[in-house]
């Protein structure tokens, strides 16, 4: 059950971004700008005023993790991340790019890293934003490592033992200055869940992929403390990596994407 109150539709649309139109800035402006920031700064472009304004609201944006059970088809808004969906919903800036991402072993973190450099720095879209709408086995990189631990290690036989997804690599602690860097920060030695985000791309999670990997995992007898379907599911969603969007399904919220304006792309 749910326990956190939902915010009113007139406090959801408050925190809304509010896009400014800007244009990407020039690649000196960006490169002098990354250059006076400090290591713990984001790496969203010095010139994309309007994805910072998102990034900003959606961190402050609440995420619903405090379920006790969960059922099979979310009903209310109370049951999602309403207002951090709604954000990227209403994102005023663009192009807006959505990523149908169903495998784990695809180059899927790849190949939103090329689109995000392609068009800031060779279309010069500073406020370009990318969107992971995630399911299927690359669902699983969206869980926390004690869901690793306690479920998916056993699942893939300790193909992995925990979410390397999320590991920031050497290659991030680069300077951003150097964007061009073959071994840099914007590189493919920088393929990071974390990492993207820090440039501003946001993941998208899949109640259904949630609802069904639980029943796979209780049907398998992954199951150690003999949980009800319902509240295996409330413990995976409680489990979301930081910063994840709980959507009540992909495949249904795609469509609400593109009428957004996102482009598709797979």
């Amino acid at each position: 059950m749910m326990l956190q109150k939902p915010l009113s539709r007139r406090d959801a649309l408050r925190m809304s971004v509010t896009g400014l139109g800007m244009t990407g800035a020039a690649l000196a402006g960006m490169k002098s700008a990354w250059a006076a920031g400090s290591p713990e700064d984001n790496l969203v472009p010095a010139g994309a005023a309007t994805l910072r304004e998102l990034a900003t609201a959606l961190a402050k944006a609440p995420r619903r993790r405090n379920f006790k059970t969960v059922p099979m088809i979310l009903t209310g808004a109370d049951q999602w991340d309403a207002e951090a969906l709604e954000l990227v919903l209403r994102y005023h800036g663009g192009p807006k790019q959505v990523w149908d991402n169903t495998s784990i072993d695809s180059p899927w973190l790849n190949l939103m890293r090329n689109s995000m450099n392609v068009q800031i720095w060779s279309f010069k879209h500073a406020n370009f934003l990318a969107v992971s709408a995630t399911h299927g086995s690359a669902h699983l990189a969206l869980y926390d490592d004690f869901i690793w631990s306690k479920y998916l290690t056993k699942l893939t036989r300790s193909k992995w033992t925990r979410n390397v997804w999320l590991k920031e690599p050497p290659a991030s602690r680069a300077s951003p200055a150097d964007f061009d860097s073959p071994h840099g920060v914007f590189s493919p030695y920088d393929n990071s869940i974390t990492v993207l985000q820090r440039r501003g791309l946001v993941f998208l999670a899949c109640h259904n992929e949630v609802w069904e990997l639980t029943l796979a995992l209780r049907k398998k007898g992954i199951n150690p403390d003999n949980l009800g379907h319902e509240q295996m599911a409330a413990e995976f969603t409680n489990h979301l990596i930081p910063g994840a969007v709980l959507t009540p399904g992909i495949v249904g919220t795609l469509p609400e994407l593109q009428r957004a304006g996102f482009g598709y792309a797979k």
